[in-house]
């Protein structure tokens, strides 16, 4: 027998050594009934109110379905595009993928506690915390809904790897990886710190797995496609990061950027598990092998904080922190206080996370000034837009019939041309359009167009363009952001579309 057989028989060995070792089966019956709970309550609350502005955009996207986009990856339109046309008009239908992902993620983090030698306890609580976290903001079809979940799969097979040194494990977190980047492209954060935290702390062996670079040869070729379209549009992306880190300057910055965060792992519960976890990393005996992913979850948190990110952006280490805690809570519990403790505290975080859910009926719902009078500001982003197509198609209709040949819609606002493209069919309303973000890419309007009806205040620069420009109206909701907005037609158009439009493209 050569030395080469002895050493992979003998790190066969090892491998089926550790698979072996202290880890429990996993508690299907409790943790099932945990997450089948957390499904139920989000499809319930699914179809409540009507489509928030984004994913009006999605269905805009995904209808003009192609590799990239300005604001994101293909995956969110391709989503939307899919329900749509199961389930055209069901609002429950196009958020079903966010509550199947959302309720998968629980069960991703009862299987990192099970990793981390968690027992049945420690597997409900963690699949538990999760489900009453912030991160149930996975009633709506969202990238901040998919990624969180996408990074939780990454996480797991490291951490399973560590436990076992299985080399496949890390081609399918290549693989995962490729799927969260065609969502966002924030998980190369987690590799680029995972991979520092790794040399600093070890194991370095896993830089040294073929495997490894083969899982991430496979994340960039898939990735390529969208990567290409963002090359040939001028790298579109690139300015929208700009956007999201002035947005962020404007809620405080930095110094904010943790306890706002901490605002997703919920209050109560998720909180006490994330700063519990995360000492813990670096504190427990049983944890050492892990330790790099306490280093990793700082830089993560440090890197997003220092550029701008926005609060959610880390919420995909959170199942890995809730794993930790629940994992240490148990091994290190003394006597029988703690259920005791446990139990309360786990109804108050669930009582605190159902405040979240829309329970008013829409006719109970204030008139919206965001932030104040109105719930908050996912809510207020879901009505209006019918009130908005009415308005549009009456400025619309006044034109005469030979006008209205040659016009087309045109929105100061990505949200208001998402919902005249998809409402505006059914009230006869011409093709829609908008220079702001994303929309601007999905189509210009025909060098024919020569009168626009304009949704979203005042027409401006734009309107120079035209030989009048008047307000034909206004938008009355009850509820709704768009309340207020003005409409206006402008008539006589000088100039050619492909020459005026790229100008008035802007990501902010």
């Amino acid at each position: 027998m050569t030395r080469a057989t002895v050493r992979r028989a003998s790190a066969t060995e090892g491998a089926q050594a550790r698979e072996g070792a202290g880890v429990p089966s996993l508690a299907w019956g409790p943790v099932l009934a945990v997450t089948a709970a957390l499904g139920l309550v989000l499809f319930l609350f699914s179809g409540r109110y009507g489509f928030f502005g984004d994913e009006l955009y999605f269905i805009a996207a995904g209808r003009e379905l192609d590799w990239g986009y300005a604001d994101q990856p293909p995956l969110l339109p391709l989503l939307a595009l899919l329900m749509d046309s199961l389930f055209p008009g069901s609002v429950a239908g196009l958020r079903l993928p966010a509550t199947l992902i959302t309720t998968a993620g629980a069960l991703v983090a009862a299987l990192l506690a099970r990793e981390l030698g968690g027992g049945r306890g420690a597997q409900v609580a963690t699949a538990g915390a999760y489900a009453f976290s912030g991160i149930m903001i996975g009633r709506l079809l969202a990238t901040s809904t998919v990624d969180p979940v996408l990074w939780g799969v990454v996480l797991l097979l490291i951490v399973r790897w560590v436990r076992t040194r299985e080399d496949k494990l890390l081609v399918w977190s290549g693989l995962a990886t490729a799927v969260a980047m065609q969502a966002k492209f924030l998980i190369p954060t987690l590799w680029a710190v995972l991979g520092v935290s790794v040399l600093v702390l070890g194991p370095r062996d896993l830089l040294r797995r073929p495997m490894l670079w083969v899982g991430a040869l496979l994340a960039v070729l898939i990735t390529v496609p969208t990567l290409l379209w963002q090359a040939a549009n001028g790298w579109p992306q690139l300015e929208m990061r700009a956007v999201v880190a002035g947005e962020t300057s404007l809620y405080g910055g930095p110094w904010l950027f943790l306890p706002m965060a901490l605002l997703t792992a919920g209050v109560g519960v998720g909180t006490v598990f994330v700063f519990y976890g995360l000492w813990r990393l670096f504190r427990s005996p049983d944890l050492r092998e892990y330790r790099f992913l306490g280093l990793t979850v700082v830089g993560v948190f440090a890197v997003f904080a220092l550029t701008g990110g926005r609060i959610y952006y880390a919420s995909g280490l959170f199942p890995l922190l809730f794993a930790v805690a629940a994992v240490e809570f148990q091994r290190r519990r003394t006597g029988r206080w703690l259920p005791w403790v446990a139990w309360p505290a786990f109804a108050l975080s669930a009582l605190l996370a159902a405040q979240s859910l829309p329970w008013k009926a829409e006719s109970e719902l204030e008139y919206p000034n965001i932030g104040v009078k109105f719930e908050n500001f996912t809510d207020s982003g879901q009505f209006g837009w019918t009130e908005l197509s009415d308005a549009v198609a009456k400025a619309y209709r006044v034109l005469p019939p030979e006008k209205q040949r040659d016009t087309a819609l045109v929105s100061g606002s990505y949200w208001l041309a998402s919902a005249l493209a998809y409402y505006g069919p059914e009230r006869g309303l011409p093709a829609s359009y908008s220079p702001h973000r994303g929309f601007s890419y999905l189509g210009v309007p025909a060098e024919n167009v020569k009168n626009i009806v304009y949704s979203g205040g005042d027409p401006g620069a734009l309107r120079f363009h035209f030989a009048s420009c008047t307000q034909s109206g206004t938008v009355s909701s009850r509820l709704g952001i768009v309340d207020g907005t003005s409409i206006w037609t402008c008539e006589g158009f000088a100039g050619r579309w492909a020459e005026v439009w790229p100008g008035q493209r802007r990501m902010s």
